[in-house]
């Protein structure tokens, strides 16, 4: 069961019971790694980004990773990607199949706690053809100077929900909160960590707040990181839900004739009527 605390502002977490097929990620793990060593890894320690940290100064405009993208909705590419076997191909459509289960579970969890409706979020993501799902897949090397260079530099994500397959062993993940980094332990037992991005902070009126986040490196392991974006479509249109707005636009006077007959009631009510009054009804409409 997946639990959403009320409206919570710094929306991360850990799911262990998410019906994804424990094997099946298993094996997504297994060819993505393969991958990397038979194809990634030497031409990555070969890279320019290796050859700047000779000098042994601190790096800032690049990030020590080897990754790739895969798209998957509206339409899939990983057939068009190069030296990828259908071993791979397989597993990770299966994967991507269970996936974006979770993720409608997790919009409909998201919009019910907002009070919104249950679909809400995935219509507001969803153009002609559904929402856009792809995935980041990428490795961390190992880093002779960790000191020098980030994983992947300070950013809050650009989409939606955010659903992260990771390493069960190498840390390296760490999120701004409260002032400070907090270090996001390595996922055991194939649990998904879950943040939300920057249209689900616009959608919701900045209840749900995208979060900064970083990678470090690390001087003895390698980090996994298989991370699927549920976003809205490229030509969808994202604003706040109206009915998570203020009313705007009345006047003190109005309001106070309003307030002078519920004073003693919840204010949310008292801010629907106001909305009402100086928008029209039309503009209720979720």
């Amino acid at each position: 069961m997946i639990v959403l605390s009320k409206r919570n502002q710094f929306l991360c977490l850990q799911i262990e019971n998410h019906n994804v097929d424990k094997d099946l990620m298993a094996k997504v793990k297994a060819v993505v790694n393969q991958h990397y060593e038979e194809n990634m890894k030497e031409r990555f320690f070969k890279s320019e980004i290796v050859k700047s940290l000779d000098h042994k100064e601190t790096t800032r405009n690049i990030d020590w990773e080897s990754a790739f993208f895969v798209w998957h909705r509206p339409e899939s590419n990983i057939d068009q990607l190069p030296n990828l076997p259908a071993e791979f191909q397989k597993s990770m459509d299966e994967y991507i199949d269970q996936l974006i289960k979770l993720a409608e579970l997790l919009a409909e969890l998201m919009s019910e706690n907002l009070g919104l409706e249950k679909n809400y979020i995935k219509q507001a993501f969803s153009g002609s053809k559904g929402p856009s799902v792809g995935t980041k897949v990428a490795k961390y090397p190992h880093c002779p100077h960790p000191e020098l260079v980030r994983g992947l530099r300070e950013h809050t994500d650009a989409g939606g929900i955010i659903l992260l397959l990771q390493d069960d062993k190498v840390p390296g993940l760490e999120f701004f909160k409260d002032g400070q980094w907090v270090e996001i332990p390595p996922s055991k037992n194939n649990r998904i960590f879950v943040n939300t991005g920057d249209q689900l902070e616009v959608l919701s009126n900045g209840l749900y707040k995208s979060a900064l986040h970083r990678v470090m490196t690390d001087k003895n392991g390698s980090r996994l990181s298989i991370a699927t974006f549920y976003n809205p479509a490229g030509e969808a249109i994202i604003a706040p839900a109206p009915k998570l707005l203020y009313p705007q636009g009345f006047s003190f006077q109005d309001y106070l004739k309003i307030y002078a007959e519920t004073k003693f009631a919840d204010k949310v009510p008292r801010f629907e009527i106001m909305k009402k009054l100086n928008n029209g009804p039309q503009d209720l409409l979720v």
